[in-house]
C-alpha cells in the first residue's frame, strides 16, 4: 500500500489533519483528522510502500505496545486510510 500523491499532513490548531492538493482535491470533500500515532505512521511512510507489518513495527518502536495490539491497530489504520481514499 502507498499513500496517494496529492495529500499532505498539516498541523491545524494543534490537530493533525490531512488536506488534499491539486487533482485529489476535486474528489476529496472530507477533512481527515489523525490521532498522534496515526500521524506518526503517516510521517514515516509517506512516499514509501508499506503494509500492516511495517506499521506495526513502527508502532512497537515508538510506543509501549505489544506486537499483537500494534498489528491490530496497524490493520485498522490501513483499512481506514483505504476507505477514506488516502492510500491503496
Amino acid at each position: 500500500m502507498k499513500i496517494y500523491e496529492g495529500f499532505e499532513l498539516m498541523d491545524v490548531c494543534g490537530e493533525a489533519v490531512v488536506v488534499a492538493h491539486g487533482k485529489q482535491n476535486i474528489d476529496f470533500s472530507k477533512i481527515i483528522s489523525l490521532n498522534e500515532s496515526a500521524a506518526y505512521l503517516w510521517r514515516n511512510v509517506i512516499g514509501k510502500e508499506f503494509d500492516a507489518a511495517l506499521l506495526a513495527k513502527l508502532l512497537t518502536e515508538e510506543y509501549e505496545v505489544d506486537e499483537a495490539t500494534a498489528l491490530a491497530d496497524a490493520q485498522k489504520v490501513l483499512t481506514d486510510w483505504h476507505a477514506a481514499g488516502l492510500a491503496g
